[in-house]
């Protein structure tokens, strides 16, 4: 039987504020197909209607719609790269910069960037933000597997996190009060401001080329002069002139 995506990507715009339309569409109705099938919803009117009413399954379905894979200086030799760009901008431009992490996820990325200006004596701030509410409470929380950070060096695991009973790591506090965490979807709301740094890696790979134009035209506007963006590993934006960015390293830019 086929699903009717077209009514349920307009309830789930109308009912929860979500652009389905700007995802790639296979990728995207096969998710929401296997979440659908764990609540014993047969069509997608039914699912629509267990969503309407049902917080855990609606935070689910949200929490599936985002791909939260993660994990600490991520791509470490393009993060190294990252590092060099971020300390010679802030040298040039600015000595407290404001850092945007958007789609954080779990919060490895930006709690990796509180690591990096606390090594480097950077006095900035750091925002991030996510669309997914449940993902941004356990990034608030800050505890990450062993698995999470093999990229993070022992003398930094013992600086930056306790260790629990169970193996894993939390974030001490004098990370976490370098960011500041909120919600965000990059595909209705509005945008940060004078950011001298905003790092987004891994999230418009999803999205259709409309769409990760739009993404990329609003970071663009909301960067400094000067200001570096840093994307994923599978991204690389072509033509980045038409956003009035330029490439600096592999998958870094700079605006103007």
């Amino acid at each position: 039987m086929a699903l009717n995506f077209d009514f349920f990507n307009k309830w789930v715009q109308d009912n929860l504020g979500i652009r389905l339309e700007a995802y790639k569409e296979r990728q995207m109705q096969r998710r929401i197909g296997n979440i659908m099938k764990t609540t014993g919803a047969q069509t997608l009117e039914e699912y629509a209607k267990i969503l309407s009413t049902d917080d855990k399954a609606r935070e689910a379905f949200i929490e599936h719609l985002t791909i939260n894979v993660t994990e600490f200086y991520r791509n470490k030799d393009i993060f190294n790269e990252f590092e060099k760009v971020l300390k010679d901008v802030v040298a040039k431009n600015t000595t407290r910069p404001k850092i945007w992490s958007a789609a954080c996820s779990t919060g490895a990325e930006p709690y990796t960037l509180a690591m990096i200006l606390d090594k480097e004596n950077i006095n900035g701030s750091i925002v991030a933000t996510d669309i997914d509410k449940v993902i941004l409470d356990k990034a608030k929380k800050g505890q990450y597997a062993p698995s999470e950070l093999k990229n993070v060096s022992k003398e930094d695991l013992l600086k930056y996190f306790t260790k629990q009973t169970d193996g894993s790591y939390v974030v001490k506090p004098s990370l976490k009060q370098k960011i500041t965490f909120k919600r965000h979807d990059l595909l209705k709301d509005r945008y940060e401001s004078r950011c001298d740094v905003i790092v987004c890696r891994n999230v418009t790979i999803y999205f259709k080329p409309d769409a990760r134009d739009e993404v990329y035209k609003n970071f663009a506007e909301a960067l400094n002069p000067g200001g570096i963006f840093f994307t994923g590993a599978t991204e690389t934006i072509n033509n980045p002139e038409q956003f009035g960015l330029h490439k600096v390293e592999s998958f870094i830019y700079q605006k103007g």
